[in-house]
C-alpha cells in the first residue's frame, strides 16, 4: 500500500511541475501562486522553479505557530514541484500560435487538476500552501475566506512583480475547483484497517498550489 501511495504522490507532483510549465509556457495568465513565482524570477533573475521551492519552504516556516505537522508529501512537494517546474519549462516546445498557447493552457488546468488528485489522494501530506489555508482555518476562519485572501494577496504581488496575469488566471480559477472535485475522491486511496502508515494531518481537499500549488 505505501510503496502504491508513494508512487502516485511523486506522479502527482512530476504532473504538478508540468502543468505550472504549461501555464507559464502559455503566457495566457498564471494562478496566483506563479504569478507571484515568475514575478519574483524576473525581479531577481532566479529561476521559477527556484521561487517555488524557496516559497514553499518559507510557507512551510509558518505551520510552526499553527501546530500543523508536515509529512512526508508536504518535504517532497515543497522540494521537487518547482525542480520539474523548471525541467518542463526547459523542455517544452515554444508556443508561438495563439492557438496552440490555448492548447497549453487548457492542459496545464487538466493536468493540474489530475496532478492535485494524486497527490492530496495519496494522503501523505498537504502540500505547504494547502497547509497554511487549512492551518488558518483550523483557527477558527472560514476556509473560503482564508484561502480567497491569501491568493488575492500573492496574486496582487504577482502582478506588481511583473508576473502574468490574464485570462488564463480567471480560466484556472474557475475551473479547477470543480476537476479536483472529480480527481480528488477518484484518486484517492483508501487505507487499509487498522493501518496508520501515514500523517494524521491531511489536507482539506481545497485546489493545489503553486500552486502550489502543490
Amino acid at each position: 500500500m505505501i510503496v502504491r501511495r508513494l508512487a502516485q504522490l511523486y506522479v502527482g507532483l512530476a504532473l504538478y511541475g508540468l502543468g505550472i510549465a504549461l501555464q507559464v509556457a502559455s503566457r495566457l495568465g498564471n494562478d496566483p501562486w506563479d504569478a507571484l513565482h515568475q514575478g519574483l524570477a524576473r525581479q531577481t533573475g532566479l529561476s521559477i522553479g527556484t521561487w517555488i521551492i524557496i516559497a514553499g519552504v518559507a510557507v512551510m516556516a509558518l505551520w510552526i505557530p499553527l501546530r500543523q505537522r508536515p509529512g512526508i508529501g508536504t518535504i517532497s512537494n515543497a522540494i521537487l514541484v518547482g525542480l520539474f517546474a523548471d525541467l518542463f519549462l526547459w523542455a517544452l516546445p515554444h508556443p508561438g500560435a495563439l492557438a496552440l498557447r490555448w492548447g497549453y493552457l487548457v492542459a496545464a488546468i487538466v493536468v493540474g487538476g489530475f496532478a492535485t488528485g494524486c497527490y492530496i489522494g495519496a494522503g501523505l501530506g498537504a502540500g505547504p500552501r494547502d497547509g497554511l489555508t487549512t492551518g488558518l482555518a483550523a483557527r477558527g476562519h472560514s476556509i473560503r475566506v482564508v484561502r480567497t485572501g491569501i491568493e488575492l494577496t500573492v496574486l496582487a504581488a504577482g502582478w506588481a512583480l511583473g508576473g502574468t496575469v490574464g485570462i488564463g488566471t480567471l480560466a484556472y480559477a474557475v475551473t479547477i475547483g470543480p476537476l479536483t472535485h472529480v480527481f480528488i475522491p477518484m484518486l484517492q486511496i483508501k487505507r487499509a484497517p487498522g493501518r496508520d502508515d501515514a500523517p494524521r494531518r491531511r489536507a482539506v481537499p481545497v485546489p493545489a498550489e503553486g500552486g502550489n500549488a502543490p
